[in-house]
């Protein structure tokens, strides 16, 4: 009973949140499942590992569904490519076992967390790092629907 009411709350958070904030979970949550993929690929705990890069590829899936490509432009263009790469990337680590695609990925999904915190909140305030266990704990599929907004 109390799993159920604590993932309704954490469904509540997240699809309530302001759209810049989600965005920033979202990265958050990214890097968090990036890094537990790795770590359960080193102690080869493969189904683990898997689920972390399955949550991984829905937050990205989330991001690219919710990019507004006219009023986002070429930003948003370049977004989409990326974030297709990045899933392809994602493939061939979990394909090929290459780790170097893994340390890839969390390196341009850190890159662009600390441009759009920059863009987001000026002031360098990290008051997002309670909110991406949200998006980390969230479970697989439910991260889909949720509108992030903006180039977003």
């Amino acid at each position: 009973m109390y799993r159920n009411g604590a993932k309704a709350y954490k469904q509540t958070n997240v699809t309530t949140a302001d759209p810049k904030r989600l965005v920033l979970m979202c990265y958050e949550g990214a890097i968090s499942n990036m890094k537990i993929a790795k770590e359960k690929y080193a102690s080869k705990e493969y189904e683990a590992k898997g689920k972390a890069i399955q949550k991984v590829q829905d937050i990205l899936e989330a991001l690219m569904q919710s990019l507004d490509f006219e009023k986002g432009g070429t930003i948003a263009v370049n977004l989409d490519a990326l974030y297709n790469y990045m899933s392809r990337r994602l493939l061939e680590c979990d394909i090929d076992k290459n780790e170097k695609a893994m340390d890839e990925v969390i390196y341009l999904l850190e890159e662009l967390y600390s441009a759009w915190k920059e863009i987001f909140s000026p002031s360098g305030h990290d008051r997002h790092s309670r909110d991406s266990r949200l998006i980390q704990d969230t479970e697989v599929g439910e991260v889909g629907p949720v509108r992030i907004a903006g180039a977003y």
